[in-house]
């Protein structure tokens, strides 16, 4: 079995409990309430600028040309063109590139991209790739479940849909599936390490789903943003 098939039958309970969030099944259907998902723009939009850099990371930790060109590319394209996505979100929800700018992460954001960049730093390249998959694998997979659900006639939320399930982003999530597969081939020894990785990341996608249905805050009177 592939490393990442491995990886995915692992995370069925994590991946089921997704499906299944009230966020998810509420942007299916348009009816997930302004607030909720514009907090997840601009939770989302900060978790970016630290999943690019765990991408830059680990293209200096690969020794293959065409990996670290790929994994450069992918930190230059989240920053070029899924930002700029995230900004025409936020313009519609009435936030300014400013206002995006200058958000405050939300205990699990924090929780995820610290996860995220200390594997980047101190993990091998098979665990940051194992830490990476469930973002992408887990948005492609969620998005084609709300397509399903989704009514007939567009809502305001079918452009996320359409984002997450269109060509390019199958390209990058077939890449990032490869990138896993490869690595799980080439150190099998680390097969483990790879499943606590891509189980924490996972669990952490649950979480940052809640977060933003929660409008999750540090709870610190008159210390909120």
């Amino acid at each position: 079995m592939a490393t990442s098939d491995r990886l995915l039958e692992a995370g069925a309970d994590v991946w089921d409990a997704q499906t299944s969030h009230p966020f998810v099944t509420e942007l299916a259907d348009g009816t997930l309430a302004d607030d909720a998902f514009r907090t997840w723009v601009r939770q989302d939009y900060r978790y970016l600028l630290d999943y690019a850099r765990v991408f830059a990371i680990a293209g200096t930790k690969a020794r293959e040309e065409d990996t670290m060109t790929h994994l450069f590319g992918v930190a230059h394209t989240t920053l070029d063109e899924e930002m700029d996505l995230h900004r025409e979100f936020a313009a519609d929800y009435g936030l300014s590139p400013a206002d995006l700018e200058s958000v405050r992460k939300a205990p699990t954001c924090v929780a995820y991209t610290n996860f995220l960049l200390r594997t980047a730093h101190e993990g091998t390249l098979p665990e940051i790739a194992a830490a990476i998959y469930p973002c992408g694998q887990g948005y492609l997979d969620i998005a084609e479940h709300m397509a399903e659900l989704a009514p007939d006639e567009d809502h305001r939320y079918t452009p996320f849909i359409e984002t997450y399930t269109s060509d390019e982003f199958r390209e990058v999530v077939d890449w990032m599936r490869t990138f896993v597969d490869r690595c799980g081939e080439r150190h099998p020894d680390q097969y483990e390490a790879m499943e606590d990785a891509f189980l924490t990341s996972a669990r952490l996608e649950y979480r940052f789903w809640e977060m933003a249905y929660r409008q999750e805050g540090w709870g610190i009177p008159g210390d909120e943003q």
